[in-house]
């Protein structure tokens, strides 16, 4: 007994048995005097080596928690499972046993524990209650990972339990959130327990499972997983009940957590199914403790007697006593009874821990229920926030938005934003964006609550088997890469026992590099990059900002954590409640694009690729549009703050959104750069005259854009911002404001300061224009392409020193500006980027390409044409570089309306065209090889077997087919010879096979049919539908082009090829005295801050009405209404319900009122023939007055039913 009292568990000490053979072994403490079991004494063991086996393990049991009998159980039978069991005292103390089952046996924490109490009786359950335990509970525990405690016992709703806790664990995918079902069971109680302790203790106990009748013992049932054996004091009946209550009171003081950060403690619930007047006492215990309960109406027992007297709001001891006896019908002792009523009225006093769900009359599901009972159980005991922390964290583990706003957060209690940080970041980490948004509306302020630590925190949850955690820990590894080679000893970011990369702010900025590009420039660093190779490997990590810093843009970075997550929901809110909306929407779509690209699995890429963002911005920018056009335009120029000075147009480039360039504003911004300060309806004649004939630029020929209100905006800079015409010529500015200030004041100037000045702007906004611009490099690209043409037909000189003419140097000359354009195209431009960066967005556009192309072939003509070896060569290689010159003027005209999208259609029907070239070459092989074979098979010359082989079956499907050399029967009479030496001379040709003439007739008529009719028809009908498919978005995609072609010529120089070298040497002057002058003032603007933060106003504005109108689309669509008249309906029923509950109760009421009567009227009539037989008057008084008192008392001895009754409306 000394070393039972030892355990910490108390378990109960099995008797000494064989480690082999599992028989019974005695050992005296006498001179080498052992009785043993057979198999030591068949084996020979000796008695000191038994003994030191025996010492062995007692050590062993003494030193772990096996002391008594721990072990494992295998079901054998059709489950095969195995479970865990423990035999302990009803004394043991419940940390311990606690302790056994998250540490020994390895069971984590629970979210919630359920203790299931009654259902036992029934053998027969009802089918609703048997659909409720199977679909409720279980399905509500393991939306958190929960435990079930039962008794363990394969009889009534334990046996239907397992098996739904079985089902649920086989449908289940996740390993970390599962049910457990713990088995509670007194020793007693359990059939063939005598298996559990006759096993070999280092072997599970084989344990069979019966389905065995109602009685005193049952068999364990196999889908629990852990069992708990209660050794009850002979003295102490009903120890294992008050051990379950007091292992639930130990559990509720337990923390955990889910997901997140925060932990809460374990909610406790016990849920009463039927139940025998037995449990009361422990169900009064358990209320004494603060515990929940959830009771099923309709079940039957006890349960249904609690609820009929919580429904009657009134609970005397007659009606409790009452209903006991109806319920429970079988002699009880008037003692028993007498205490059951007693138990009850205490456990009813306790209604704010009492809640009863009616399967059959509510549509709530099991786990709204449970949560409902947390919350009220909560709320009669505090209204202090912190203490609903628990319920709400529970609430965001199950993701119930509506209980935690119809329960938690409708005004009882007070929240303050420390109060909700922990369930924020549950929230954000479990991807519950309803309540990220419930609390920030309740007091969570994203300024202060996110900060840099929080963040980098948000970045490391990201789960495994996402894309963005293998793009950060590529990133990662990158950088540890780099220290490694550098021999610098930097943080790892990764704990030895931590599993989980821990990724910084750093390689979050590296992968939206990726993405973003320049738009994210700067993101998450303190100061700017220095440069220099040898920083760029330790500024990463000192760069970084102060992790207790807070965010400058936090909806902005949540937003982008967000979608790197592809959690659109949640970025939805992001984007809905953040700044500069256009510009954030396209953003996101040019991540989910590039993410769509590197996603493997084909379900995320499909929602990436879903993603609506461009919409987004299309629809939020037309309704700023439709609002406000001069806004509108200041929308797409202006610099952004969020996006590293990005403006919307760039970030739609760089997002692809064909479809947002083709909207009518964009549109309309475009034509008035592409006309500059000229009127948008100038005639393309009246461009061509005054380009031939300059001077007319200062007549009215030209219409230029109202100079007074420019002059407005220049002359009172940044003055009077309310003023709507001032905002319009700060927003619509066509030139520096500094540049217009520098020339003074107009009143003052002379008549010919005036007329010089007007003359020089006339002359500058012509040729500054682009459409100036184009007109110009089209008309010289012509006359480049004809001096070109000229010099190929007519003056190719011989090479040197006869040539080159003078024609011809010209048109070296004229490349070489050509030459220097592509490299000022190419690598001085002014993005902040290195040359290899330049180099690669180069060769990206297919049209340079083209010029490099071009460019490279006349350098190897040119070459080749000055050496009289090669001189022919070079003559060859100029004519096919003409053409490749030739083919640029599709480029050029792709910016005409009727042109442009015609060009696009060409160039998707190319890829029709490959498709069908492969097609028609694996014909055209098989035919043309098999033919050779059969006609010419001795004929070696290679020229000729490659011009019968391919050439002449090319030429077949236009019609020319020689029957002369094909068909025998046309084949005319002819010399030729089967010599091979003769045929390599040319002298005679080859003799045709005629041996199998027919079967080339049989091939050409099949080649025929198959290139002539089929394959061309399909070409045709993959032409068609190529046009067809790209005829309704060609104007989407000309558009897109005609952006891309007005930026290219906005940028260029005023003149064009050859005298583009005049712009080149003035713009290398300038860069030589540090005066760089950029052209993208249109393109790219910014605003003065008070204007700059008015026109974000303005957009959010606008942002808030498109939202609401989504809303109301939401509200009035055809789903919502009938989701709204369905819920009317069911309140609708709620309320009949209600009445007939009324009409029941008034019932039962009328029919107690009318026993009543009844009764009285039966007492008054036997009373007044009481006293009519009394004959004598004064002895009838005399002895009416005795027997008034002598009725009295035999009243109050035996009083009628409902004599003592209190009725309140009759009392009153």
């Amino acid at each position: 007994m000394q070393h039972l009292n030892e355990s910490p568990l108390h378990l109960l000490p099995p008797h000494r048995r064989c480690i082999r053979c599992g028989g019974e072994v005695e050992v005296r403490q006498t001179q080498r005097t052992v009785f043993v079991c057979r198999c030591y004494s068949r084996h020979g063991m000796a008695a000191e080596e038994l003994a030191l086996s025996m010492q062995k393990m007692d050590r062993q049991e003494k030193g772990h928690w096996a002391a008594g009998r721990v072990g494992d159980i295998d079901f054998t039978g059709p489950s095969r499972t195995r479970g865990k069991f423990v035999r302990v005292r009803s004394s043991a103390d419940p940390a311990h046993i606690y302790e056994l089952l998250t540490e020994q046996w390895g069971l984590s924490p629970p979210h919630l524990v359920v203790a299931l109490v009654g259902g036992d009786e029934l053998a027969q359950m009802k089918p609703w209650l048997r659909d409720t335990v199977r679909k409720g509970l279980v399905k509500a525990a393991q939306s958190t990972g929960a435990w079930i405690l039962t008794s363990g016992l394969r009889f009534g709703i334990t046996k239907h339990l397992g098996q739904a806790v079985r089902d649920h664990s086989l449908a289940s995918t996740s390993s970390k959130v599962r049910v457990v079902a713990i088995g509670i069971a007194p020793w007693t109680m359990i059939h063939n327990r005598d298996m559990l302790l006759t096993a070999r203790p280092d072997q599970p106990a084989a344990y069979p499972t019966e389905d065995l009748p109602h009685g005193a013992v049952y068999s364990l049932d196999c889908n629990h997983s852990h069992f708990v054996l209660v050794e009850e004091d002979p003295q102490r009946p009903g120890s294992t009940s008050e051990m379950r209550v007091k292992l639930l009171k130990h559990i509720s003081l337990q923390r955990t957590a889910y997901g997140g950060t925060g932990s809460f403690e374990i909610p406790v619930l016990c849920l009463l199914v039927h139940g025998e007047p037995r449990i009361l006492q422990r169900m009064f215990k358990g209320i004494l403790n603060a515990t929940p309960w959830l009771i099923l109406a309709g079940s039957g027992g006890v349960a249904d007697i609690l609820v009929t007297l919580i429904n009657r709001g009134c609970w005397d001891a007659e009606v409790v006593q009452e209903l006991l006896q109806d319920t429970f019908p079988s002699g009880h002792h008037s003692t028993d009874i007498s205490s059951w009523v007693k138990l009850i009225q205490k456990i009813l006093d306790h209604g704010h821990l009492l809640t009863v769900h009616d399967p059959e009359q509510e549509t709530s599901e099991l786990d709204t229920v449970i949560l409902k009972a947390l919350v009220k159980a909560c709320k009669s005991q505090s209204q202090e926030a912190q203490d609903f922390l628990d319920e709400l964290k529970l609430a965001v583990a199950w993701n119930r938005v509506d209980i935690a706003k119809s329960e938690i957060f409708n005004g009882d209690v007070e929240w303050r934003a420390c109060d909700l940080e922990e369930v924020m970041m549950d929230a954000l980490v479990n991807d519950k964006p309803d309540f990220v948004r419930l609390f920030v509306d309740n007091g969570v302020n994203l300024g202060e609550f996110l900060t840099y630590g929080r963040l980098q925190e948000l970045y490391c949850s990201v789960s495994e088997k996402s894309l963005i955690h293998f793009l950060l820990l590529k990133k990662l590894q990158e950088k540890q890469l780099l220290l490694a080679s550098a021999r610098v000893s930097g943080p790892t970011h990764s704990e030895p026992g931590d599993k989980r990369a821990r990724f910084t702010l750093h390689e979050v900025s590296k992968v939206l590099k990726d993405f973003l590009h320049d738009s994210c420039k700067g993101f998450y660093q303190k100061l700017p990059a220095e440069k220099g190779s040898k920083s760029r490997l330790f500024q990463g990590h000192k760069n970084l900002p102060d992790m207790e810093q807070r965010c400058e843009n936090p909806w902005r970075d949540l937003f982008l954590w967000a979608i790197l997550q592809n959690r659109q929901q949640m970025a939805n809110y992001f984007w809905a409640m953040g700044p500069e909306a256009v510009a954030a929407a396209l953003a996101a779509c040019k991540i989910l694009k590039e993410m769509a690209h590197l996603e493997s699995e084909a379900e995320s890429a499909r929602s990436m690729k879903e993603a609506k963002y461009e919409q987004f911005a299309l629809d939020l920018f037309s309704e700023c549009y439709s609002n406000s056009e001069d806004r509108a335009y200041a929308l797409l120029v202006r610099k952004t703050q969020c996006w590293s000075k990005s403006t919307v147009l760039t970030l739609a480039t760089e997002a692809d959104a064909k479809c947002f360039f083709a909207h009518d504003g964009v549109q309309a911004l475009l034509t008035k750069i592409w006309w500059g300060a000229m009127t948008t309806d100038t005639a393309i004649s009246k461009l061509v005259l005054s380009f031939f004939c300059p001077p007319l630029v200062w007549t009215n020929l030209i219409k230029f854009s109202d100079e007074e209100l420019e002059n407005r905006g220049r002359g009172e800079q940044f003055a009077e911002l309310d003023s709507l015409d001032t905002e319009k010529a700060l927003l619509l500015t066509d030139e520096d404001p500094l540049g217009s200030e520098a020339v003074g004041d107009p009143g003052t100037e002379s008549n010919g300061a005036a007329w010089s000045r007007f003359l020089l702007r006339r002359w500058r906004r012509f040729w500054s224009a682009p459409v100036t611009v184009f007109l110009g490099n089209v008309i010289m690209y012509f006359a480049f392409l004809v001096l070109f043409t000229y010099v190929l037909l007519l003056d190719f000189c011989p090479p040197p020193p006869l040539g080159p003419s003078v024609a011809e140097i010209m048109l070296y000359f004229w490349v070489f500006t050509l030459v220097l354009e592509e490299l000022r195209q190419s690598f001085f431009t002014d993005e902040d980027i290195n040359i290899l960066k330049k180099l690669k967005l180069y060769v990206e556009d297919n049209w340079n390409k083209c010029d490099m192309v071009a460019i490279c072939l006349f350098v190897v003509g040119l070459s080749c044409r000055m050496v009289e070896r090669t001189y022919e060569a070079g003559r060859t290689v100029l004519a096919l570089d003409f053409m490749v010159f030739t083919l640029r003027l599709i480029h050029i005209f792709a910016i005409h309306k009727q042109l442009g999208p015609k060009i696009i259609i060409v160039e998707r029907m190319m890829k029709d065209v490959f498709f069908f070239l492969f097609f028609l070459s694996v014909w055209l092989i098989a035919y043309g090889v098999t033919t050779q074979a059969l006609l010419h098979p001795n004929d070696p010359r290679l020229d000729w077997v490659f011009r019968r082989a391919l050439y002449r079956p090319y030429l077949h499907i236009f019609g020319q087919i020689p029957l002369e050399e094909i068909d025998a029967a046309r084949m005319p009479e002819m010399n030729c010879t089967m010599e091979i030496g003769e045929i390599i001379k040319g002298t005679l040709p080859p003799c045709p096979n005629i041996y199998a003439n027919w079967l080339v007739i049989l091939l050409l008529v099949i080649y025929l049919l198959v290139t002539n009719v089929l394959l061309l028809n399909l070409l045709i009908a993959m032409f068609s539908y190529t046009f067809q498919v790209v005829q309704g978005n060609t104007d989407i995609f000309w558009k897109f082009q005609r952006y891309n072609l007005i930026v290219e010529y906005h940028s260029r120089p005023a003149l064009a090829p050859p005298f583009i070298i005049i712009s080149h040497l003035s713009q290398l002057f300038l860069s030589l005295c540090k005066k760089t002058e950029s052209k993208l003032e249109h393109l790219e603007r910014e605003l003065p801050p008070v204007l700059d933060q008015k026109l974000m106003t303005w957009e959010t504005v606008q942002k808030e009405n498109y939202l609401a109108r989504l809303e109301r689309q939401h509200w009035e669509s055809s789903e919502e209404r009938l989701k709204s008249t369905s819920s009317k309906v069911q309140s609708v029923l709620k309320t009949v319900e209600g009445f007939k509950e009324q009409v029941k109760r008034l019932s039962s009421m009328e029919a107690q009122i009318k026993y009543w009567i009844a009764d009285c009227f039966a007492q008054t009539t036997s009373k007044l023939d009481r006293d009519t037989a009394k004959d004598p008057r004064p002895k009838a008084s005399a002895g009416s007055s005795a027997q008034p008192q002598q009725n009295q008392t035999t009243k109050q001895e035996h009083p009628g039913y409902g004599a003592n009754k209190k009725l309140p409306y009759i009392d009153e």
